[in-house]
């Protein structure tokens, strides 16, 4: 699984790469991703940049991805506290993206996990996270049917809590199990 993952973003960093040479954009086009792989009882994932992965057990977050970020990076190192990564005045200053030379690869793929330790994934972009926060995520995972109902009620928040802000683009995927 972690082998198709990786080809994946090897894949899609070749492609952005070959795109910016097209396009005469080498120094325009950025991009973040997050994937998730499910084959049988088990599932992957991988990301780069601040694009999202959460992973859900009895309405409760198991697993997240952690951004490649600046914000991130003073959270880990103890200087700010989670709560502060959407608001902070450097939370688009990233240090991993797709879209410039790589040394070596710059995505993280996590291990295998075994389906029956989840119940549910958001897959979700930066303007998505910035505003909705991991509680009502969870409230609003157990009060839906499916996870068409539960993406719903998590844009409609998100919509409205951003509503007053020059939002990013903000998208996401769920699946529930």
């Amino acid at each position: 699984m972690s082998g198709f993952l990786k080809r994946t973003f090897i894949a899609a960093q070749n492609a952005v790469m070959e795109l910016q040479k097209t396009e005469h954009a080498q120094f325009e086009m950025k991009t973040t991703a997050v994937a998730l792989a499910i084959i049988k009882d088990k599932c992957s994932w991988g990301h780069i940049g601040d694009s999202r992965l959460y992973m859900f057990n009895k309405n409760k977050i198991k697993a997240r991805t952690l951004d490649h970020s600046v914000p991130q990076m003073l959270v880990l190192s103890g200087e700010i506290s989670e709560n502060k990564i959407r608001k902070h005045p450097d939370r688009n200053k990233l240090l991993r993206v797709m879209g410039i030379e790589w040394g070596s690869p710059r995505f993280e793929l996590s291990g295998e996990c075994a389906l029956s330790e989840c119940q549910a994934f958001l897959l979700c972009s930066d303007g998505y996270w910035e505003f909705i926060n991991e509680k009502h995520m969870c409230s609003l995972l157990k009060k839906s049917r499916n996870a068409d109902e539960w993406l719903n009620m998590m844009t409609a928040e998100v919509e409205k809590n951003g509503a007053v802000y020059d939002m990013d683009n903000y998208t996401a995927i769920t699946v529930i199990l």
